[in-house]
């Protein structure tokens, strides 16, 4: 397959494929959503930074003698239909910030095939409504069992857990209302004290 090293020769009105998007050598980073073209943020600043790895670090800790993986960006995701489809088929690849996997049959050398089980998204300026809205939907839509959002300018996190395919929001962590600690449903014995991601 022919290379493609200059993002400004594709076409935005076009919709690619997984397939297109192994042929893209850029420097910035992108991904696909449902086949749209989404450009991320350039190099995120110093806090989002701090937080994912706040975030990372505690996750990691917690699972490193168990059974499921955690990952952080840049890290694809590849959320499939159904079982079996090539690369031609798959329209959706995503890079959260930090994803939980369980069912380790999904990851290969490429990253993880089909939904993890866990994702943070940290917001920013540039990220936020895409982290509602596109990216809200997409890991409802392909059941990402639960959904956090960190967000470092309110030094807050929203945990959304799915129940009958929909996500519900388990609660806005916030340290500021004199909560200490955030705890998820899906690892109810992880227990995260606020200070220590945003402090």
């Amino acid at each position: 397959m022919k290379k493609v090293t200059d993002i400004s020769t594709l076409d935005p009105s076009k919709q690619y494929t997984y397939a297109d998007y192994l042929t893209w050598q850029f420097s910035e980073r992108v991904e696909l959503i449902k086949g749209w073209l989404y450009k991320m943020s350039p190099a995120p600043r110093r806090i989002h930074q701090k937080v994912e790895g706040a975030i990372f670090n505690k996750f990691f800790n917690y699972l490193e003698s168990g059974t499921c993986e955690v990952y952080t960006s840049p890290f694809d995701v590849r959320l499939i239909k159904n079982k079996g489809q090539f690369d031609k088929e798959i329209d959706t690849v995503v890079q959260p910030d930090i994803c939980v996997i369980c069912d380790l049959d999904k990851l290969d050398d490429a990253g993880c095939l089909g939904a993890p089980d866990l994702i943070v998204e940290i917001l920013s300026d540039s990220t936020a409504k895409k982290d509602y809205n596109e990216k809200f939907n997409l890991y409802e839509e392909n059941k990402v069992k639960e959904y956090w959002i960190a967000n470092p300018a309110t030094h807050t996190i929203e945990i959304f857990c799915l129940e009958n395919e929909k996500y519900y929001s388990l609660g806005l962590f916030n340290e500021s209302e004199g909560e200490k600690e955030v705890v998820g449903k899906l690892f109810p014995e992880l227990r995260i004290p606020l200070k220590t991601i945003f402090n």
